[in-house]
Order: structure tokens, then sequence, then C-alpha cells
């Protein structure tokens, strides 16, 4: 007979005694149990004990998690978390260094536990982390010369414990004073320092500028660009990594008019519009170039990560000017387009007693339409619409200027041509422009989970500029080839952006390595890559085709469920969002061969292949899924904050719910696991699979078994016995011997 749901069975342990067996009852308090197992061991004060889980992570069982607790569980009893918080508390302050190092580290690997963590705030153990960061450490320094790797462990196992305890996020990182802020900075600020106590100082100043507008100022006062740059040129990646992911902190909350990356001046005194500016003048981004980006050490995750955030960044520096338009009235912005005139036509302005009015109007009107403006009386007005708004007009005279022969023979070529094939250099200009800050997302916040960065966008100064004008000249070129007319607009620009879209896929490490990708991506190549795709992609239209695919389609969704099923057998490493993303949770999740059961659990870190069920700890039967749900109705995406809004961080939740108010949240790694789990989810509820990787598959497996099918047979008689073997040869001469 099975024994009753409510009964565990478990071993404890206590140092310098035989574990014990134990059978627990759930429905018993939990005191009441820890009583028993002090009893057993004759130990008073039960009060003063408590159980924690035997595996590596070392968590106090409580009864908000006690039923996580499994049939063959090893437990420990061990001192409460308000003794032990009691006991690290005083031993942290104690005069012998030895001590002192010993009850830091302990401290360090203690605070990762939100029950103790806990605990030790109520002691006011924040404000004392923070005293002896501030104030604490100066009797030690004077000690530093003959015992340096001390007071590194020092310095490093204090700033760990205190990065630990914020990351439950129970206090806010509003209360925090100016001298400690400068004491962290100053870890920053100096050449040579510990990497340890450099690494958490750098994730504490991100996690201050990211969690408050109040402490960015503060930090924004300590810190410049130029004492971050030596890290940049440094050889530790992870120093690199966090070190761009503070930039990045700043650069996000900076006000948009106060913005900046100077590396003398401070972070608040320099206005957005001088932020690009900046960046070349002072050359961070050749800086990431040569010492990140070509680096010999691969890139990992997580530097792509931030990368990506910088990019995304350093484009959004141009929704200002996509979003402002031009005022027709405007004689500063008016000089602009007079400029593009000059340089194409190599006219001076006339004076303005020169010929009447009329004659000037008509003149003026003649070039603006051979510039290829809509509006050939008041070319402004081209400029009006948002987005691009004055990009377009940014971009035309940066061509124009840095690009001249290139922009003179584009303009010349197609004024001169009288057979309707003329490419409009002014709409196409504008129209590009549109549409390659949509491919790069000008405006949008960067995601949480992209690792989409393009290396050689940081190889030039200007690489929104020279993207636009590689594209304008790809466009040209695309319109002589398709022999476009005015009215194929459109198409032209489908088709343009198909050419860049492919040969941005191929991550080009440089602007002429992508340019030279978009020669072989002609008209014609474009032509032939249409054309294989919608062969492998026919459309069969007739009834009895389409009779055969209804009836093939059940089988074929059969096979994608399987798939889907097999997918979560296998497990997928889900990571934990949190505040800091540097130093990543992860958990892993995956369904019992039977498709009975979730198997998940927590990792010390992300694994190399399947993690095997008998290492995760918790279950949750299929039979107690209530339902699925997706985005916004997740629960963990309800909360407040920056993160939960992101739009991909949204396309990528989804939570499981289970009894009553029960919930087990997942956030995907990217939207082909997403896909995969959400399908599989609503395999196991027997719901319909509804996510865009399904019906991709579908297609394609259909139209696979299709092409099976209908197979041309005309003339081919299929035998109905398999043909006889032949003789074998007389000799073997013709065997070729490879050897």
């Amino acid at each position: 007979m099975p024994p009753p749901a409510d009964i565990v069975k478990v071993a404890i342990e206590w140092p310098g005694a035989f574990p014990r067996l134990m059978e627990i009852d759930q429905k018993k308090p939990l005191s009441a149990i820890i009583k028993e197992v002090c009893e057993g061991w004759s130990l008073g004060n039960h009060e003063n004990y408590a159980l924690q889980n035997g595996d590596a992570t070392n968590f106090y069982i409580t009864e908000k998690n006690r039923n996580e607790i499994k049939n063959g569980s090893i437990l420990r009893l061990t001192t409460s978390p308000a003794q032990t918080a009691q006991q690290l508390h005083e031993r942290i302050q104690s005069s012998s260094m030895d001590a002192k190092l010993e009850a830091l580290k302990d401290l360090a690997n203690a605070s990762r536990d939100i029950t103790f963590a806990q605990e030790f705030i109520n002691l006011d153990g924040i404000s004392l982390l923070t005293q002896m960061v501030e104030s604490g450490t100066e009797r030690y320094q004077k000690l530093q010369k003959i015992m340096k790797p001390c007071f590194g462990d020092l310095l490093s196992f204090t700033l760990t414990a205190f990065v630990e305890l914020m990351d439950h996020g129970i206090v806010s990182w509003d209360t925090f004073s100016v001298p400690f802020i400068k004491k962290i900075a100053s870890y920053v600020n100096k050449s040579a320092m510990d990497t340890a106590v450099l690494q958490r100082s750098l994730a504490i100043l991100e996690s201050m500028v990211l969690n408050s507008q109040d402490l960015y100022q503060k930090v924004a006062q300590e810190i410049t660009i130029g004492q971050l740059i030596p890290h940049l040129q440094g050889t530790e990646q992870d120093i690199q990594t966090y070190t761009i992911a503070v930039i990045n902190a700043l650069f996000l909350k900076a006000p948009e008019e106060k913005r900046q990356l100077d590396d003398n001046v401070n972070i608040l005194d320099c206005p957005l519009t001088e932020m690009a500016h900046i960046l070349a003048q002072k050359q961070l981004r050749n800086i990431i170039l040569t010492n990140v980006i070509r680096s010999t050490k691969p890139i990992n995750e997580e530097m792509a990560h931030q990368l990506y955030v910088h990019q995304v960044l350093t484009f959004n520096l141009l929704e200002d000017r996509m979003m402002t338009k031009m005022d027709p009235q405007d004689q500063a912005q008016r000089d602009i387009i007079f400029e593009l005139r000059r340089i194409a036509f190599d006219v001076e302005c006339e004076p303005n007693n020169s010929g009447s009015i009329e004659k000037r109007k008509s003149m003026y009107t003649r070039d603006y339409k051979k510039l290829g403006f809509i509006n050939h009386v008041n070319p402004a007005i081209d400029f009006t619409q948002i987005p691009p708004g004055m990009l377009a007009l940014d971009n035309m005279l940066y061509f124009a200027k840095h690009h001249q022969d290139a922009y003179v023979r584009i303009v010349l070529e197609n004024s001169s041509r009288e057979d309707k094939h003329e490419c409009p250099f002014g709409r196409s200009s504008i129209e590009l422009t549109k549409m390659l800050c949509e491919i790069l997302k000008v405006g949008e916040l960067p995601s949480e989970n992209c690792r989409d960065f393009h290396p050689m966008f940081f190889t030039h100064d200007r690489a929104f500029e020279e993207f636009f004008c590689i594209c304008i000249q790809l466009l040209n070129k695309t319109w002589k080839e398709m022999r476009a007319t005015s009215e194929d607009f459109n198409k032209v620009m489908q088709v343009v952006r198909e050419q860049i879209m492919r040969a941005l896929t191929a991550k080009p490490n440089s602007l002429d390595q992508f340019k030279s990708r978009l020669q072989n991506l002609s008209y014609t190549e474009i032509l032939k890559i249409r054309q294989s795709e919608r062969m492998n992609q026919e459309d069969f239209q007739s009834r009895p085709i389409l009779e055969l695919r209804e009836k093939i389609q059940p089988e074929i969704m059969e096979l994608i469920k399987q798939q889907r099923l097999n997918r979560l057998c296998e497990g997928t490493c889900f990571r934990k969002i949190s505040c800091r993303r540097r130093q990543d949770k992860f958990w892993y999740c995956r369904l019992s061969p039977n498709h009975k059961v979730l198997h998940y659990g927590d990792l010390e870190e992300h694994p190399q292949g399947e993690v095997p069920h008998d290492s995760l700890q918790d279950k949750l039967p299929v039979a107690d899924i209530k339902a699925v749900v997706t985005g916004k109705d997740c629960p963990h995406m309800k909360e407040k904050g920056a993160l939960k809004q992101n739009k991909e961080v949204l396309e990528l939740a989804f939570s499981v719910l289970y009894d009553s108010d029960e919930y087990l949240n997942f956030i995907a790694p990217d939207k082909h696991e997403y896909c995969m789990w959400t399908d599989g989810l609503n395999a196991l509820l027997g719901k319909e699979m509804t996510s865009d990787f399904t019906k991709t598959d579908l297609d394609t497996l259909l139209s696979m078994e299709m092409k099976l099918r209908l197979l041309d047979l005309e003339n081919i008689q299929i035998p109905e016995a398999p043909p006889p073997i032949p003789k074998e040869p007389s000799n073997y001469d013709f065997v070729y011997d490879c050897n």
C-alpha cells in the first residue's frame, strides 16, 4: 500500500552524529517537526534550530517552501536563520582579521537564501556592510601592502554579501548615502584593483543606476567614461562586460537633454545632440571594436547582449531627428536643401536681384524635380512626414558631402533620362531612411534577451550615415536592374529591403564586407532565390489536391505534436530574471518520458547537455495543470517595472497555472523555445497548437509529403513483386581501389 501523500521520507543530518531516517508529516507544523528532530538528538531550545536543504544551495526549509521536500531528500539540522544572522552579525565585527574574513565568506554564501537575508537585514545588516565599506576598511588599507591578498578577499566578500542581499529586492536602492557611492566608485576609478572587487563594484553601480533615478544622478557625478575605458582595454572579458553594462546603464537612464559619453567630462555635462560627436571624438567605439569585438577571445552571450544594447542605444540617438518635422519656414533648414542643389548642379546661390522672381522659382522647381523631390515647388514639405523627419535630410546632406562623386552621378544620371525610368533621389532617400530605421528599430528599447549586434556598426563613427550611403547606391542600382518606373517604386523598395536583410543575416564584420555581400545580391539573384523558395513552398489549389492535403494534415499534426513532446522531454534551461542581469541564476524544466510529470529545479550554472530527472527536486503532475497563459496574462508580467514592460520579454513569457492560485512562471531563452514549450504544454492539455513555428512546420512537412505522393509515375510500371537480384559479375576489374 503506498504511503499517504502527506508523508515524506527523508534523511536528516547533524554534525558528529549518524543521519536519521524520518517520515515527515506535511500536515504538522514545521516547528513541531524540528522539535521532534532535536529531541531525537537530545538538543534543547528547539526554537534555535531549523532545517536546511542538504544540497549545495543550503537553503532553509520554511512553511512556504516545505512542500518542495520530496521523498529521498537529504536535510540538515542547523541553527535557525535568526540565530545564524545574529552570529554572523557579531562575527563580521571581530577585531581579528582572520575571523572577520572567515565570517564575511560565510555571510556571502548564506546571503543567497532569502530566509537568512530577511533576518540579517532585520538586524540592520545592510547598514553595517555599507559602514564597513565606507569607513571600516580604511584601517586595513594601511596594511594593504603587506597583506594585499587578504584585503582583496575581505572587500570582495563584503561586496559579494551586499550584492546577494540586495538581489532579493527587500531593501530599496534609494536608501544609500553619497559616501557609500563615492567609495564604490573609487574602487572602479582606481587603476589597479582586485578583479573580484572591481567586478562587484561595477555590478553595484549598474544596479544603482538602473533601479533609482536619484542614484543615477549621484553615480554619474562620480564616474567618467575616461575612468571606465582602461577596464575595456584589459583582457578580462567579464570585467569588460560589466564595464559596458555600466556605460549602457548610464546611457539608458540619462535624461535626453543630458546624455553624453565623454571620457574627461562629467556624465551630466553634455547635451544629447553632442553625444554622437563625443562617441567619435573620444574613441570609445574604436576601443570596443579593438579590445572586445576583434579580440582573440570568443564573445560570450552576455557580452553579445551588452554590445547589442550599446548598438541600440547608439542608434536611438537618431530618434530625436527622426521624429522632428522640418519647418518649411526655417531658413537654416531650407539652406540644407539649397546646399544639396548646389552640390548636385555646381551652382552658386543667385543674388536676390538676379532675374525675376518667377524665373528663379522656375529654375528652383526644375532642379528640385531633378533631385527627385515629390513637392517640386517647396521640397521642405517632403520632410514633414515622421518618421523619418529631418533624419532623411541629414542623411542626404552627409551623402552629398562625403560621397560627392556618387551623389552627383546618381542625381545627374537620373535627371538626364527622358524614358520615365529615372530613380527619384529625394523620394528614395526619404523612404530608405524610414526603412533603415525600421530594420534597426530606432527608438525602441533594447530587448532583455537579444544578442543580435552587428560588428560592422562598430567600425565607423558615422555608421548609420555610411549604412545609408551604401544602401542608397544599392537602391539606384536595383532600380536600373528592374528598369523601374515611378509606378514600381514600392516594388523596388521591397526588393531593396530583402537585399539588405539578407546581407545583414551574414553578420559582415565591416561595411566593406556588407557592400560586397550586396553586390552578390543583385535583382537577378533575388529573383532566383524567390523562385527557389516558391518552388519549395508550392501551393496546390485544385480540389483533389486539397482533399489529399486535408487527409494528410492530421498525420502531420500528430508528428509535430510528438516532436514537441520529445523536446519537452529533453528539457530546457531557463534564466531567472532579476534586476541584476550579470549574475544569472538558472532553473531547468523537463517532461517525464511517460508525459505525466514536469520535473524542475534550480541550477548553479548553465548546464552542458541534458539534466537528469533525479537531480531536479520539484515535480508538477500534468494532471494538475489547469491552463497555460502567455504574455501580459502571466502573473510575473503583471508586476510593475521597466523589465516587465519590455515588449520582447512579454513575447517570451508564459505560465503554467495549477491548483487554485499556484503557478509556474517561465521566460523562454528565445522564440523557438517559447513555441516548443507553449505548443507542447497545449498538446498535453489536449488543446490546439497555435504557434508560428507550428504553422511553418505544418506547411513545410505538408509540402514535402504532398510532393512525395505526387511524384510523376506516368509510364512507369510498378511491379507487384520485387525485381530479382542480378548474378554476380564474372570479374571485378571495374572496381576502383581508393587506396
